[in-house]
Parts: C-alpha cells; sequence; structure tokens
C-alpha cells in the first residue's frame, strides 16, 4: 500500500507523459512547464507543437507571441491558428513583419496559417509571411490595398532566404514553378473579409500555385472584377487564375451590403476549372452560368432555396458533371396547376388510367436521404453517370 501512494507522474515514461500532455491547450501547457525541470523539457518536446491553436487563448498579445516562437515553437510547428486584437478593446499591433521574419526562420515546415479578426493593414504585403505556407485563411480581418501583390518594397533578408531554400528547390525540381520571391499558397480562404474587393481579387492572377480559391462574405466582389480574373485564353496563352480548379463562393445574407451577384462572372467561360460551390444568394446566378463552365466535373450547392426546375434547366448543359451535392437546402415544391370544376370531370378518367402504372413510382414514401425523389430521376436521364448527394435537405411544406 505504501508503494503504491508512492507512485506518481514521475513514473511513467517520456512517451506516454507527452501523449498526455498533448490533450492540453497552449495555455496549460506552458503552465504544466513550470512544475519541474522534467516536464519543462518534456513540454518542449515538438511533437506537442506540430498544431498550435491560439483562438481560444483571449488574451494573446504580440509579446506573448514572442514568448511563444523563443522558447516552444520550432521545426515541428505545421499548423498555426491565431486570434487577433481587431474586436478587442485593448487593440494594438498584433503581428510584425518582424515576428513574422522569426517565424519563417524558426519554423521551416509550418504549412497552414489561420487568422481570426486580425489587422493585418500594418504589413506591406503578403510576402512577409512564412514561404513555405501552402494553405492561409483569412476570416474577420481587416487587409491593406495592395496585401496580395508580389511586388516586394525590399529584398527578403538572408535568414528567411536560407529557411526556405531547400523547399523551393523541390518544388522548381518538381514542377518548375515559383521562385525564391514569389508566392507558393496553394489554397486561399477569405470568410467575412469586407475589405477584400476586385483589386486584391486582380492581384490573385499573379500566385502561380493558387488551386484552390474560397470567397465567403466577401461583399465587394464584382461579377465585372469575377469576370476579368477568369482564366481564359489570351495573346501569350492561358491569362488570369490559369491554375485554379476549385471555386467557392457564398453570401449567407448579411444585412447592409449590397447585393453584388459576383457569382455572374462565371459566364467567362473560367478554362480549368473543375470544382465550384456555391451558397446563399449566390446560387441564383451562378446557376445561370454554369453551363458554361465546359470542363466542370463537381458541382456543390448549399444554404439556399431551390426547386426542381431551376435545377434541371441548369444542369441541362453540364454533361461531363460527376458529381452534384446538396448541402442545408430546401427544395421547394412544384406547384400544381389549379383544377377548373367545370373540367373536372373530363380529367379524371385520365389520372385513373395512369394510375395503376405510376403506384410504384410516384407513391413511394420520401427517404430522409433523398427529399425530393422526382429529382434524381429527373437528373438520371439528363445526367446518367452524375452521382447525387443529399446531405441535411428537406422540402418546404406550403400550407393550403
Amino acid at each position: 500500500m505504501d508503494e503504491f501512494k508512492a507512485c506518481n507522474l514521475d513514473y511513467l515514461p517520456e512517451n506516454i507523459l507527452i501523449d498526455v500532455l498533448s490533450y492540453l491547450s497552449v495555455k496549460e501547457l506552458v503552465r504544466a512547464g513550470r512544475v519541474c525541470k522534467r516536464w519543462k523539457r518534456l513540454v518542449k518536446d515538438q511533437r506537442l507543437w506540430r498544431t498550435v491553436d491560439l483562438t481560444a487563448w483571449k488574451g494573446v498579445t504580440s509579446r506573448i507571441l514572442w514568448v511563444l516562437l523563443r522558447q516552444y515553437l520550432g521545426c515541428g510547428l505545421r499548423c498555426l491558428r491565431l486570434r487577433g486584437l481587431l474586436l478587442s478593446a485593448r487593440g494594438g499591433t498584433f503581428l510584425s513583419e518582424s515576428w513574422l521574419k522569426a517565424l519563417s526562420t524558426k519554423c521551416p515546415r509550418l504549412s497552414k496559417l489561420y487568422l481570426l479578426h486580425t489587422d493585418l493593414r500594418s504589413l506591406t504585403n503578403c510576402l512577409v509571411f512564412p514561404r513555405t505556407l501552402r494553405v492561409l485563411e483569412l476570416r474577420g480581418c481587416e487587409l491593406p490595398r495592395g496585401f496580395f501583390s508580389q511586388s516586394s518594397s525590399h529584398p527578403p533578408d538572408k535568414a528567411e532566404a536560407t529557411s526556405s531554400a531547400s523547399h523551393q528547390g523541390r518544388d522548381q525540381k518538381g514542377t518548375g514553378l515559383g521562385s525564391a520571391s514569389g508566392v507558393c499558397i496553394e489554397k486561399l480562404v477569405l470568410n467575412n473579409v469586407p475589405s477584400f474587393t476586385d483589386q486584391h481579387l486582380q492581384s490573385l492572377t499573379s500566385w502561380q500555385r493558387l488551386s484552390q480559391l474560397e470567397l465567403r462574405d466577401t461583399f465587394r466582389v464584382t461579377a465585372n472584377g469575377l469576370r476579368n480574373c477568369a482564366a481564359k485564353d489570351g495573346l501569350s496563352g492561358v491569362e488570369g487564375l490559369s491554375r485554379l480548379k476549385f471555386l467557392e463562393i457564398g453570401i449567407t445574407g448579411r444585412q447592409g451590403y449590397q447585393l453584388q451577384m459576383a457569382s455572374l462572372g462565371l459566364g467567362a467561360g473560367w478554362i480549368g476549372l473543375e470544382e465550384l460551390s456555391l451558397g446563399g444568394k449566390e446560387v441564383g446566378p451562378g446557376l445561370l452560368c454554369a453551363s458554361r463552365l465546359k470542363d466542370l466535373k463537381h458541382l456543390c450547392l448549399w444554404a439556399c432555396k431551390l426547386s426542381e426546375l431551376q435545377i434541371v434547366r441548369s444542369c441541362r448543359m453540364l454533361r461531363g458533371l460527376r458529381r452534384l451535392e446538396f448541402l442545408d437546402v430546401i427544395f421547394q415544391p412544384i406547384q400544381s396547376p389549379q383544377v377548373v370544376e367545370g373540367q373536372e370531370g373530363d380529367e379524371q378518367p385520365d389520372k385513373e388510367e395512369g394510375a395503376d402504372e405510376n403506384i410504384n413510382n410516384d407513391n413511394m414514401a420520401p427517404d430522409a436521404n433523398e427529399p425530393f425523389p422526382s429529382l434524381r430521376r429527373s437528373l438520371a436521364v439528363l445526367l446518367p453517370s452524375c452521382s447525387l448527394v443529399f446531405t441535411n435537405c428537406s422540402v418546404q411544406i406550403i400550407s393550403d
């Protein structure tokens, strides 16, 4: 019994202790490192710092970021999530160019960066971010005018160039794209960024590796801006966002902004675009132009109201479509025409003749995963090789 009381965490192997510490948040990890010298050494193990999420830590300042970078963050960091001071009462500068340069030097494997409520207007452009980034997600951030341009006002220093030299060398050998001074981001997500305009969108055409672009609640993007950036044949080859394979446009209905219907810019053709996601108020205008997308293979519609006739008309020309997905969609039922009293007796025999033939199809109980059975039958004729996916969909019930 005395031996059992004497047992504590010091008797556990270090691998098990690291697994236990992995369930703690960043703030709790820093506190755990103050227990003893052994725990301080274990807390600095890079296996605990592969994915760092600081969005739940509301009191993070630039001073805390420097402490974390100097004492804990290192070559094991893959994903970093930060919460800025844009909605904080204290305000102040959160991200500085010096801290971002130090981050790129000490964390050469960082590939994903997520910024929430961060004021980026103090930065010159996106070139101050680590060159190893492949995914950049901005939500509720403020951007300067030329943030996405690749024109650097000053050349990169030696430390930054050394940290990304080996990674850039592999990229140039594998694909022949990118340079030491270019942006290598492949996926860009903009969620509720009101300062993102057509000028920022035009700057993205210089990104040679951008293949996925998600625009959610970017109210200042217009149809002309999207049309000017479309991948189309030019005098020197394919111009615009030539390597874009996935595009998402969605407006969830924020009040106080005029609807620009940016999805009308899809009518420019967009050569090479294979996946399209439309949501909210951009679904209707986007479906009108979806027939111009000759290379489209995957279409996702989410958070909207649709009718069967609207879907069938839009998908009639999409012969190459392989997957059609509906997410949180409310289907509007087909309204049958009113029957005149004088014609009711003449049409009744015709209905009774075809009643026995359609009793196995039309009178089937609707499936929970397929709220609109007639839609599947209509699309099966138009798109026989296309698979349909319904997720959290429902049918609107109209009372008499």
